[in-house]
C-alpha cells in the first residue's frame, strides 16, 4: 500500500492543480466561463504535442529516467497549459475548464478502466495449453468476441498471461502478441461503450449504449475476420519452422479451469452499472463551479469503485500473484492520461471553433465543398491521430469537429459517427501509444521474457498489415 500511495502522488498533485483554481473562483457568479477557441493560436497545443512526443520518445531516448519520472513529466506538461491559461483568464476560468474535464471525462474514464483492470486481473485461467496455431487463434477469437463486453483492458488482462504461458516454448512469439494487440486490445472493443475508452466517452456525451453494436458490427466483423485468417496462416507457417515443437508447459499436470470465477459475476455488475447510467435519468444534478454532475453518473462511478473493492476482497493475493497481477500498468495509464486530458482542453476548443479557429485546415479537410462531412476523411484523420495522440481524446476532438450533438450524429450523420468511432478504435492498434491496453500488454509480455519490438519496430508490423486492411474498410464502409 505504501508503494501504491507513493505512485499516486503525481495524480493527486494534478488533482490539486485542478482544485485550487476552482476553489479560488468558486464564489464567482454568472454563466460558466467560456474558452473561445477562435482566439487561441496553435501555440496552445504545444503542451498536448509535448506530452505525446514524450510518451513516444521518452522510453527510447531516456528509458531509465522515463520509467521513474513519467508521472512528473505528465504533470509538467499539464502545468504548461494550466499556468498560462490561469494567468490569462484567471483562476475561476481555469478551474472551470479543469473541473469540467476531470468530473465529466477523466474521472469516469479512469474509474471504468480501473474497475475492469482490477476485476479482470482476479480471473486466472489455469491448466495445460500448448501454443499451436489452432489454440492461439482460438485465444484471439475469444478475446475479440469478449472485448466489447468486458473492455479491451479487461479482455487483454484476462487472456494475455495464459496466452504467454501457452507459447513460452515457441521460438516465434512476437507475432502472437502483436496480433493480440491488434484484435483483443483494439478492434474487438468496437461494439459497446464498455469495449474501448473512445466509445465510453461517446456514451458520456449521449451516444446510445447499443448504437456501436448495430453500426460497427459489419466493419468490425470484416476487419477481425481478415486478421484472424491472416494470423492463422502466419502462425501455421512459423509453427512448421520450429526446430522443436513446443511441449506441454510447466502446468502440464493441471487440468483446465478458472480461478477467481466470482470476478466473472463482478464483470456483469460493471456492465449493469454502465447500462444503468445510460438508462436511468432521474434529473438530479449537483453543481460545482458551474459544472453539473448527474446523479446517475455519480452512482455509476461509485458502483464501479465498490465492485473493484469487492474483487480485491474476494480474490486472494496468492491468486493475483500467480496471475502476475501488479498495479504498475494502470498507474502508468492514470498518470499519463491525466496529463493528456488536461493538455487537450485548448485543442478541443480550437477545433470547436471550426473554420474560425487555428485548425481550420483540419476542419476543412473533413468537410466537402457542399458543407457535407467527408466520412473517409473522418475515418483516416481520427485514425491516424489516434495512432499517436491516444484514441480516447482524439475521438473527442473529431466528435466535436462533427458538431458534438449526439442525437444528430446518431441520426442523419450516422455514417460520420461510425467513421469517427471505427477510426479511433481500429487505428488505436497502429502504435503502442494508441490505446491504453497496448501499454499494458507490451509491459506484461516483456516482463514474461517476450522481446517485444521497439516503438518503430511495432509500427512496421502495423503499417504492413493494418494500413492495407483499413484501406479496404474505407472502400467498403466509408
Amino acid at each position: 500500500m505504501e508503494v501504491l500511495r507513493k505512485r499516486l502522488l503525481p495524480i493527486l498533485w494534478i488533482a490539486g492543480v485542478v482544485a485550487l483554481p476552482a476553489v479560488a473562483g468558486a464564489t464567482e457568479g454568472g454563466d460558466a466561463p467560456h474558452l473561445d477557441g477562435a482566439h487561441l493560436g496553435l501555440i496552445w497545443g504545444v503542451p498536448f504535442v509535448g506530452i505525446l512526443l514524450s510518451i513516444a520518445m521518452g522510453p527510447l531516448l531516456f528509458p531509465h529516467f522515463w520509467e521513474h519520472h513519467f508521472g512528473k513529466i505528465a504533470a509538467l506538461w499539464a502545468l504548461g497549459f494550466v499556468a498560462p491559461y490561469t494567468f490569462q483568464d484567471g483562476a475561476g476560468a481555469a478551474g472551470y475548464q479543469l473541473l469540467h474535464t476531470a468530473l465529466l471525462e477523466y474521472i469516469p474514464f479512469i474509474i471504468l478502466l480501473f474497475a475492469l483492470f482490477t476485476v479482470a486481473g482476479g480471473v486466472r485461467l489455469k491448466g495445460s495449453l500448448v501454443g499451436t496455431p489452432a489454440v492461439n487463434t482460438t485465444f484471439l477469437l475469444i478475446g475479440t468476441l469478449i472485448a466489447s463486453w468486458m473492455g479491451t483492458t479487461g479482455a487483454s488482462m484476462l487472456l494475455i498471461r495464459p496466452l504467454i504461458r501457452a507459447i513460452e516454448h515457441r521460438r516465434h512469439k512476437i507475432h502472437v502478441i502483436v496480433f493480440f494487440i491488434f484484435l483483443v486490445s483494439n478492434i474487438g472493443g468496437a461494439l459497446t461503450p464498455l469495449g474501448d475508452p473512445p466509445l465510453f466517452l461517446g456514451f458520456l456525451k449521449g451516444v446510445d449504449f447499443f448504437w456501436p453494436t448495430t453500426h460497427l458490427l459489419a466493419p468490425t466483423s470484416v476487419a477481425a475476420g481478415i486478421l484472424l485468417g491472416l494470423f492463422f496462416a502466419l502462425d501455421s507457417v512459423l509453427y512448421g519452422r520450429e526446430s522443436k515443437r513446443p511441449a506441454l508447459n510447466r502446468t502440464e499436470n493441471e487440468p483446465l479451469g478458472l480461478e477467481g470465477g466470482v470476478n466473472i459475476l463482478l464483470l456483469v455488475g460493471i456492465i449493469g452499472a454502465v447500462l444503468m447510467s445510460g438508462m436511468w435519468q432521474p434529473g438530479i444534478t449537483w453543481t460545482l463551479h458551474h459544472v453539473e454532475v448527474e446523479a446517475q453518473n455519480a452512482l455509476r462511478d461509485g458502483l464501479l469503485l465498490a465492485i473493484a473493492g469487492v474483487s480485491l476482497k474476494l480474490t486472494t493475493s496468492d491468486s493475483r500473484a500467480a496471475n502476475g497481477f501488479t498495479w504498475g500498468p494502470i498507474l502508468e495509464v492514470a498518470k499519463l492520461f491525466a496529463g493528456i486530458f488536461v493538455t487537450i482542453i485548448p485543442v478541443i476548443a480550437i477545433l470547436r471553433a471550426g473554420t474560425t479557429g487555428a485548425l481550420a485546415a483540419v476542419v476543412g479537410a473533413v468537410t466537402g465543398p457542399d458543407g457535407q462531412p467527408v466520412n473517409a476523411a473522418y475515418f483516416w484523420f481520427t485514425g491516424v491521430l489516434s495512432s499517436f495522440l491516444d484514441n480516447a481524446p482524439t475521438y473527442l476532438v473529431f466528435f466535436n469537429t462533427a458538431g458534438g450533438n449526439a442525437q444528430t450524429l446518431m441520426g442523419p450523420m450516422a455514417t460520420t459517427l461510425a467513421a469517427i468511432s471505427a477510426g479511433a478504435v481500429f487505428m488505436g492498434a497502429n502504435s503502442y501509444i494508441g490505446n491504453a491496453p497496448n501499454f499494458m500488454v507490451r509491459a506484461i509480455a516483456e516482463e514474461r521474457g517476450v522481446k517485444m519490438p521497439s516503438f518503430f519496430g511495432y509500427m512496421l508490423w502495423s503499417v504492413g498489415i493494418l494500413i492495407p486492411l483499413f484501406i479496404l474498410v474505407t472502400f467498403l464502409f466509408f
